[in-house]
């Protein structure tokens, strides 16, 4: 669940939404050596189980953790495979924020009305917000995963690539097992060690578990009531504000400053508003607040005023296509109406998208890798380069700007 830890797995694949790790893939300036990996299995998790003893597991609890485990060669075809996204936010939201997926949604907020009641109460998240992201990662439970979970994460912290991401995880499956939350022969789960209804790795389940059920354990993949208070606390903990919005759609005049688009700028709601941008809500209440115009698909497409509580989307993935999707689908169950689809600008094929990158590196941009995507690097330097030719700095990248380059 929290993409600082891992890549997108589970429901990211069936959806083709298979995310690069990143930023997670690299060790972070002055972090601590890599924990020790490789070599033979039994030697490595011996290791493991003298460092989780040390942090306070029971040796049992590890030799309960680590009975049977095994390498899992699929583990390592994925983390070797991911892919990477390359469908418009049209193409993916109306898929993902289905008719069907709503009903269900407004079924499960009816259904546990008690539960997201108190979430709301204690954590200050919406029922929407948490109901969009269990729709999202599991199907509302319905696909979590077929990965043993103590094998995949045996298997990444065992392998060279990235043991200091991994090594912590397994350790606090130690003490997951030791709580009796997690049978360590049986739970399955998504490849990259991901548990449950939503999808959250064990040290976050360790620091941020709800019990929601009253039955004594937190159990994410069986207790939808435990799914739903953990993600609320998780959502909290990264940063959203009680009351606050974080997605709004917004309606735009030609005439606007594009290039002030985008997310990272300065400006408040207000301003925008002033400029002629207008919520198709009505609602200017929150005018007051920092509000970034998000306009996915240039400005001829669908178009959102982003609140300070969006960059909660983008601490549980930074997918820009996914976060937006899943803030839209939270919007849809708190009560907006479906947004206004536009008729965006043509866009670009992946070849000329790794065209287009290669040109604005050429020019002096940093576009990070020439991968055909239309990412934050790439959108903000198609943005710097359409103002210098007198375009609309709106970031979508279309043929026109393409052939002018």
């Amino acid at each position: 669940m929290h993409r600082s830890l891992a890549s997108r797995s589970a429901l990211a694949l069936l959806f083709a939404l298979a995310l690069a790790g990143g930023a997670a893939a690299q060790q972070a300036p002055g972090a601590a050596p890599a924990a020790p990996c490789g070599g033979d299995l039994a030697a490595f998790l011996e290791g493991v189980k003298k460092d989780a003893v040390a942090a306070g597991a029971s040796a049992a609890a590890a030799d309960e953790a680590f009975a049977g485990a095994d390498i899992d060669p699929k583990v390592l075809s994925r983390d070797r495979a991911q892919g990477v996204f390359k469908q418009t936010f049209l193409e993916f939201s109306q898929r993902t924020v289905s008719q069907a997926r709503l009903d269900i949604g407004r079924q499960k907020m009816k259904q546990y009305a008690d539960v997201f009641a108190r979430a709301e109460q204690e954590f200050g998240v919406p029922p929407g917000v948490i109901t969009a992201f269990w729709a999202m990662e599991t199907d509302f439970g319905a696909v979590q995963g077929d990965f043993n979970t103590r094998n995949a994460l045996v298997t990444l912290s065992h392998d060279c690539r990235r043991p200091e991401l991994f090594r912590p995880q397994l350790i606090a499956l130690i003490e997951m097992v030791q709580h009796g939350d997690l049978d360590p022969a049986t739970n399955t789960g998504a490849w990259a060690g991901e548990i449950g209804q939503v999808q959250m790795l064990p040290r976050d389940i360790i620091a941020y578990g709800m019990d929601g059920d009253g039955d004594g354990h937190i159990r994410l993949k069986q207790s939808s009531p435990d799914a739903i208070l953990t993600a609320a606390k998780f959502i909290q903990h990264l940063g959203f504000e009680r009351g606050q919005p974080w997605l709004q759609e917004v309606t735009v005049p030609d005439n606007l400053p594009f290039e002030k688009s985008g997310l990272g700028g300065t400006m408040k709601a207000a301003e925008w508003f002033a400029l002629g941008v207008k919520p198709r809500d009505g609602n200017t209440a929150f005018g007051d607040l920092e509000g970034d115009l998000v306009l996915p698909q240039g400005r001829m497409g669908p178009a959102f005023i982003a609140y300070p509580n969006f960059k909660i989307y983008l601490e549980w993935n930074k997918s820009f296509i996914y976060t937006t999707s899943a803030a839209y689908f939270g919007t849809r169950l708190s009560g907006a109406e479906p947004y206004l689809k536009g008729v965006p600008e043509q866009g670009l094929a992946s070849d000329q998208m790794k065209a287009l990158q290669t040109k604005l590196q050429s020019l002096g941009h940093d576009v990070g890798e020439i991968d055909g995507i239309l990412g934050s690097g790439t959108r903000v330097a198609i943005q710097k380069e359409q103002q210098r030719l007198g375009m609309p700095a709106d970031g979508w990248a279309t043929p026109a700007l393409l052939n002018a380059l």
